[in-house]
């Protein structure tokens, strides 16, 4: 098994990288003998807020990452998140509050690293 890794640090808004992410990861999370992870720093952690509105015909990016959540798993950096007032209770389900130890272990268990 392939397991790749996924490190984020863009804001889900603004510019397209998250979304590329996004779509790389649960592109490669569909295929047989693929293992994704992701972790969220940074402004990426906003990525995982519950409860996202978007116009109409935009991409949602809490959809997006939800389909990462449920063939992977996805962590986010927990000192960002309170750099930025998010708490545990208002991210998506399934995705964790992380740390920079877990990301360690996450990227010396990684046969691939993608940095977005």
């Amino acid at each position: 098994m392939t397991q790749t890794l996924f490190v984020l640090n863009d804001a889900p808004y603004g510019n397209e990288r998250a979304y590329n992410a996004l779509r790389l990861a649960a592109a490669l999370a569909a295929r047989e003998g693929q293992r994704v992870r992701m972790f969220l720093m940074a402004d990426a952690v906003t990525c995982a807020k519950s409860g996202q509105k978007v116009p109409e015909g935009y991409y949602n990016v809490q959809l997006m990452l939800g389909k990462v959540v449920r063939k992977g798993e996805v962590a986010l950096c927990g000192t960002c998140m309170d750099a930025r007032g998010l708490r545990d209770d208002e991210t998506i389900d399934g995705a964790t509050r992380g740390t920079l130890a877990q990301l360690a272990d996450w990227t010396a268990e990684a046969d691939k690293l993608l940095v977005f």
